[in-house]
């Protein structure tokens, strides 16, 4: 049985061969392995696929903890088939939703959408026709607090791993993106740093720009400065208006947004600072 084993803490000598240690002593065997030490901040970061028999999967466990524990690190092992839960969030656009769920139900990405919230109807529609629960919540500078409740409500009893802002157009408040840090990832239409906040096509158009991308990051209180995931970009010409440049960048967009929420998936993102370490194919 094939579990994914992930492994952050500061670095020092010995960490692999403590890993590698547990993993023989439970029988089991490495069969992909993938580490990085981020320089400045000299956290290490490890993700390995380990094939063990179930019946000693448990003891494995043990074993790794009990020999990395004098590097006081945050271990994640779990089986590899067991499938992450996401809460998608759109509002009017709906070229994310529809690539995610597209994927989704051809079985290409390993895990579950366990509904869709907006702050709109429009969506109803297609995402109760794909047969996922559709939330409603309206959301105005009066109604944030009570709706951001029911949002949390919602990922609670859903048992969301992660939120997935799919063309949501609302700001969230600092305390959700500081309760769910490292949870919420969301596609923004340019590619940052350049061109934030509102309209970032008609300031690439104003400016004459030859690519455009899209740029998928973890949210944080600071608006579209969350650490980086996945960035893609695409070459346009002088003579493209900015309605082409929406219409290229759409297709930049969905592209850019499955890739971050695939990589998540598979426990492939780790957060180091303001950055991340990502163990790409």
């Amino acid at each position: 049985m094939n579990f994914i084993l992930t492994v952050q803490c500061f670095d020092q000598q010995g960490i692999v061969r403590a890993v590698s240690t547990a993993i023989s002593g439970a029988g089991g065997n490495i069969v992909e392995s993938a580490q990085f030490v981020d320089q400045p901040t000299r956290l290490f970061s490890l993700r390995m696929n380990v094939d063990v028999e179930e019946r000693r999967a448990d003891n494995m466990h043990s074993e790794l903890r009990e020999e990395l524990a004098r590097f006081d690190p945050i271990i994640s092992f779990r089986p590899k088939n067991s499938r992450r839960r996401i809460l998608v969030m759109a509002s009017l656009a709906d070229h994310c939703l529809l690539d995610l769920n597209y994927h989704w139900q051809l079985g290409e990405l390993p895990l579950d959408i366990v509904g869709v919230v907006s702050n709109h109807n429009d969506l109803r529609g297609f995402v109760e026709g794909a047969g996922l629960p559709f939330h409603l919540l309206p959301m105005t500078m009066e109604t944030k607090p009570q709706q951001e409740l029911a949002l949390r409500q919602l990922v609670t009893s859903t048992q969301a791993d992660f939120v997935v802002l799919a063309r949501y157009m609302q700001i969230l408040s600092n305390e959700l993106c500081r309760d769910f840090s490292g949870r919420i990832i969301n596609i923004h239409h340019s590619f940052l740093p350049g061109f934030k906040g509102a309209r970032p096509y008609r300031q690439a158009f104003q400016r004459g720009v030859k690519i455009i991308g899209a740029t998928a990051h973890f949210v944080t209180p600071d608006l579209d400065e969350g650490p980086i995931i996945d960035q893609d970009v695409a070459r346009v010409s002088h003579a493209a208006q900015e309605s082409e440049l929406i219409t290229i960048g759409r297709d930049v967009e969905r592209r850019v947004l499955t890739r971050a929420v695939r990589l998540l998936a598979e426990d492939r993102v780790m957060l180091v600072g303001n950055r991340t370490v990502v163990f790409d194919y």
